[in-house]
């Protein structure tokens, strides 16, 4: 069986559901989360469990320490080789994740941007971001009518390709292919919850990160280098609670910060994923266990 790409906003329960139908089909997870393939990033980034990994084995999870980079290209690289291992094996790898970035360089190629250049990375992180946004307009409207302008990550990285190359952004990035969701994959499936059963589970994830050890955590990835990490520190959560810890807010703003900025999160995912990826959705109901789901997926895929 060919691959098959299982998608959905944060806290969608996509994960559990992935598990299930591995069970079922004799598959692996392939992860497509850009945080998880950090070690030490754990509650945070809500990484499988050791029972969870038991279960099922799971891959490009715990990948490198925060003092490694990762980007996009490798993520495409190491997918490639585990499915291909995984289909040598007879096993059916499934890609469960909602990094856009990881599924658009998987579905529709890396593009000719060039790499990051650190002196110039350097100067551009010194810009505030009305002067980025200011030159991105004057350079390249169209990526910045794109763009999630509170992202400077990404941001900074637009301008810096622009200024090594003389060419627009966005003639160089990866392209979306037309609505090319299960170019690659088997089939591609989106886990879809109505809007106020996902705003509960999102509050509710969030409250157990804390109750788990979230702050704990932050500051022992603090002394293994998560603030020098550009990539870990825009991860909601790790970010909030640094902030807490360096005393801009109380613990209990900093957990409704995190809700506030996961909700919209998981908004921008559903709208770029409608508009982006050719996905077969799945309404899941409040009250619907993750193995009923993976049985109307299995059931999808045996009736094609």
């Amino acid at each position: 069986m060919n691959p098959v790409l299982l998608t959905g906003p944060t806290a969608s329960g996509k994960s559990a559901v992935a598990i299930a139908l591995a069970e079922r089909i004799g598959g692996e997870i392939l992860s497509v989360d850009s945080m998880q393939v950090y070690r030490g990033l754990d509650i945070g980034t809500a990484k499988p469990t050791a029972e969870e990994r038991d279960r099922v084995p799971h891959h490009l999870v715990d990948v490198v320490g925060l003092s490694e980079p990762f980007d996009a290209a490798r993520f495409v690289t190491l997918a490639r080789e585990v499915i291909a291992d995984l289909s040598a094996r007879g096993r059916v790898p499934i890609l469960c994740g909602g990094t856009g970035l990881y599924i658009n360089a998987w579905l529709g190629g890396l593009g000719s941007a060039p790499p990051p250049d650190p002196a110039l990375r350097t100067e551009l992180e010194g810009l505030d971001t009305a002067a980025l946004l200011d030159e991105l307009a004057r350079k390249d409207p169209v990526t910045l009518d794109e763009i999630d302008v509170q992202n400077r990550r990404r941001l900074i990285r637009a301008v810096e390709v622009i200024r090594l190359t003389g060419r627009p952004f966005s003639l160089q990035r990866a392209r979306w292919p037309e609505r090319g969701g299960a170019m690659l994959a088997g089939r591609a499936f989106g886990i879809d919850r109505d809007r106020s059963d996902l705003v509960d589970r999102i509050h509710r994830r969030v409250d157990r990160m804390f109750g788990d050890g979230l702050v704990a955590e932050t500051a022992q990835r603090l002394t293994e280098g998560l603030r020098e990490n550009r990539t870990a520190m825009q991860a909601i959560g790790y970010r909030q609670v640094v902030e807490h810890l360096e005393g801009k807010r109380s613990l209990r703003e900093t957990r409704e910060l995190v809700q506030s900025k996961t909700r919209q999160f998981a908004r921008r995912q559903r709208t770029w994923m409608t508009g982006q990826l050719d996905l077969e959705w799945l309404a899941v109901g409040r009250d619907e266990p993750p193995e009923a789901t993976a049985d109307r997926i299995d059931s999808c895929l045996r009736s094609r």
